[in-house]
């Protein structure tokens, strides 16, 4: 018998993968965490039946919500993961030499747990010395941490359940005055082609807070669409330009100085959700 998931996109549509195996299922206080091993895509994390990362693809989401605001930052030394329990966006952000403290701040224990033992290759990083491993809510941390982060990077779910209010005006100004003077932060924004009112309500969101705020995109085959957006916050830089110091070679798959400056060019339609807000 063959068994297959869906990841419903909306009411209409979906991405199916043939399952080879379920290897993890549990409830934790938060959610359901399972991790499968498909045909195609490898293994994938599911957080209440949504999936968040693929050992296959994975890469081009950890490397763009990383390299981007920290290669824009000529000197990020403190960086703070909103969420992010699988580890990914830690290992991107250790590449980089400048980076003395990475904080990752997970509400849900047990999805790092589950990470480091079925997502090793993606999970790797959490074991360096300059990475620190908080379980708690992220709202309340970063309201506890006044100008102490060069960037923070929002690593969060879906907006729905514990990932709500990571999506609000209120959540991003305190996000400002958690980062120092000439911060920058980045949160992923989802579909622009599935959610365009969720890209306008936080591009404005972030936008209320920010001097300097720019929406950039990435593709990446498991996403509802393919297509994928982030939103970048800044006090001070462009992030449409690579800061001169910056540019040291990092090992990566998805991500390259050109695509760094391409990201940000948005096609027709996205630039019309984005004239809109």
């Amino acid at each position: 018998m063959e068994l297959w998931f869906t990841e419903k996109a909306n009411d209409h549509v979906g991405l199916t993968c043939k399952v080879k195996q379920t290897l993890m299922r549990k409830q934790s206080p938060y959610q359901e965490i399972m991790v499968i091993e498909t045909e195609q895509f490898g293994r994938m994390l599911l957080l209440d039946g949504v999936l968040q990362t693929t050992t296959s693809d994975e890469f081009v989401y950890h490397e763009m919500i990383s390299h981007v605001p920290l290669n824009t930052h000529p000197n990020p030394r403190r960086v703070a993961v909103i969420g992010g329990g699988d580890g990914g966006t830690i290992r991107e952000i250790i590449k980089h030499d400048s980076v003395e403290k990475a904080v990752l701040v997970e509400i849900d224990e047990q999805v790092i747990e589950a990470s480091r033992q079925y997502l090793p290759e993606i999970a790797s990083g959490l074991d360096d010395e300059r990475v620190e491993i908080l379980i708690t809510d992220g709202i309340t941390h970063i309201q506890q941490s006044k100008n102490t982060y060069d960037v923070i990077i929002v690593d969060s779910t879906d907006p729905v359940g514990p990932a709500v209010g990571l999506f609000t005006q209120e959540f991003y100004g305190h996000v400002f005055e958690a980062l120092t003077e000439d911060g920058i932060m980045v949160a992923q924004t989802e579909s622009p082609y599935y959610e365009p009112q969720l890209v306008q309500r936080t591009l404005g969101a972030i936008g209320g807070n920010f001097p300097i705020t720019r929406l950039y995109l990435a593709y990446i085959p498991t996403y509802p669409s393919g297509m994928w957006s982030f939103t970048l916050g800044s006090k001070t830089w462009e992030p449409q330009e690579i800061s001169g110091d910056r540019k040291q070679a990092l090992q990566t798959r998805y991500y390259t100085p050109a695509v760094h400056a391409a990201a940000f060019c948005l096609p027709a339609f996205v630039e019309e959700i984005v004239a809109t807000v």
